[in-house]
């Protein structure tokens, strides 16, 4: 396979994923897949970046992000690590 054609696979599983975040986070029906409304709302969200406060807003936003990937992870785990039922 080519260097450019890996490149573009790579760009590719990035853009999805990022779009998988948009899902998770429930932006998609809030929004009832109004894309200007999500495509304003990002735009918002790079003006609170670019100001004063965008450290604070790195910070918030990072936490919380964080927070609720970690609240996922367990169940998860949880799964994985129950032993199979004896059907006996």
């Amino acid at each position: 396979m080519r260097t450019w054609q890996i490149e573009r696979r790579k760009r590719t599983r990035h853009l999805i994923e990022l779009g998988g975040l948009i899902v998770k986070a429930g932006i998609v029906d809030l929004t009832g897949d109004d894309r200007a409304m999500i495509y304003g709302a990002f735009l918002w969200m790079a003006d609170k970046l670019n100001s004063e406060d965008g450290e604070r807003a790195r910070e918030l936003w990072a936490g919380k992000g964080k927070e609720a990937f970690e609240a996922e992870r367990p169940a998860r785990a949880h799964d994985r690590t129950q032993p199979p039922q004896d059907r006996a």
